[in-house]
């Protein structure tokens, strides 16, 4: 038994993918691809840090907003991000004004901007697990929230100076960025490169 639902167009699909249009676009096109580059991740980890205690509608739909605010999530224009520019975020109504998340987004980008180029796509992608060792689940109860690998991912990346990354977090980044795939495994969409 398999908890993927069919949608309107008669493909099966995660069923948390089905109650907006901009989770069918996000889960058929985005949720589970592999995701490599610097900023790109970078945009990815803060993303899922604003998601914290959220639904992730919120942050998807406000994405263009935060995008805007946060110079496309380039590492190098954050990290010079001056009190003013957190003070601008604080009123800016195109994203989530949470002082703490802000603060953590523009001091992850100051220690970011020290690393090699590639560092961050490096580590991160490190703690993929292999995928033979992680069959498909059937059903959205066999879907972990924390896993071993998130786990060691958070705490990599804190003692390296990331904060607002804890392994339920870490663990959403690896979902959203293809480290592991946790479409279902009746989902329409699993096996789409």
């Amino acid at each position: 038994m398999s908890d993927a639902l069919l949608g309107p167009d008669g493909v099966p699909r995660c069923p948390w993918a089905l109650s907006t249009e901009d989770y069918v676009a996000y889960h058929d096109g985005e949720w589970g691809r592999p995701v490599h580059g610097d900023d790109a991740l970078y945009e990815r980890l803060c993303l899922e840090a604003f998601q914290s205690g959220l639904s992730w509608i919120t942050i998807l739909r406000r994405r263009p907003g935060f995008r805007a605010a946060f110079a496309g999530f380039e590492i190098a224009k954050v990290a010079m991000f001056t009190d003013a520019d957190k003070e601008r975020l604080l009123g800016d109504p195109g994203i989530i004004r949470n002082r703490a998340k802000i603060e953590a987004t523009v001091a992850n980008a100051r220690v970011l901007a020290d690393w090699a180029p590639g560092e961050l796509d490096e580590l991160i992608w490190s703690f993929a697990p292999d995928p033979a060792t992680r069959p498909a689940p059937r059903a959205l109860s066999e879907v972990p929230a924390v896993t071993d690998e998130s786990t060691a991912l958070s705490k990599a990346l804190k003692k390296r100076g990331i904060r607002f990354v804890g392994p339920t977090t870490a663990y959403a980044l690896m979902q959203a960025c293809g480290l592991v795939n946790d479409h279902l495994a009746d989902c329409g969409v699993r096996d789409t490169p």
